[in-house]
């Protein structure tokens, strides 16, 4: 019996992760402004009354699925924008990770690209947050750097933002290219390199 809260902890768990799942999972057809809670407890074989043990509203589930959705971007993010090498071979390595990560997390890239700008208020509000906070933590590795002497807190938050925004628009476009001729899709890769190889140049030219 000591055993009873953990059990169903861990199910209630395994039900909230399922209701994710399938929500992710019909939003590569729709947006979640059009996605009923009915079509998502349907998909996960529980009732309707089931998902207000774990959520709000369609608007809450989407909430939490930004932030599981970025909280697997977060680590291509720190990684792809580096301090300590601005060479081409860093540069191609991050526009090849990009490209890893959007071919094994389709429906990641493509709900935070749709509901960026999507028409459930929370959850814009929810990416913008998290964003934010992405170029703030990008932003202090930045004035870490030699290249920053002399840079305002601002332009160095503007720098953060270029790069996140950068990383979000070059994963669009490989999502695009996803199923394209092999040419279209390396068209994208040259494409990315050459942008973020101009902010990095923007970078070591920029003045106040």
């Amino acid at each position: 019996m000591s055993h009873t809260p953990g059990v169903r902890q861990a199910q209630k768990q395994k039900t909230r992760q399922a209701l994710l799942d399938a929500a992710l999972t019909l939003l590569e057809e729709q947006s979640l402004s059009s996605l009923g809670l009915r079509e998502v407890t349907r998909a996960v074989g529980v009732a309707p009354t089931a998902f207000y043990r774990h959520f709000r509203s369609t608007a809450d589930l989407g909430v939490a699925l930004v932030e599981e959705v970025l909280g697997s971007l977060h680590p291509l993010i720190r990684t792809t924008v580096s301090t300590a090498d601005d060479s081409d071979e860093r540069i191609a390595r991050a526009v090849d990770l990009i490209a890893r990560h959007v071919a094994e997390y389709p429906a990641h890239v493509r709900f935070i690209a749709r509901e960026r700008h999507g028409g459930v208020q929370p959850v814009r509000a929810e990416i913008r947050a998290q964003l934010s906070r992405f170029a703030r933590e990008v932003k202090a590795e930045l004035a870490e750097d030699a290249l920053a002497e002399g840079w305002s807190d601002d332009d160095l938050l503007m720098l953060a933002h270029l790069y996140v925004d950068q990383m979000l628009i070059t994963a669009s476009l490989f999502l695009e290219a996803l199923e394209a001729p092999e040419a279209e899709r390396e068209h994208v890769t040259r494409l990315a390199t050459r942008q973020l190889r101009l902010i990095s140049i923007g970078r070591r030219h920029w003045r106040e």
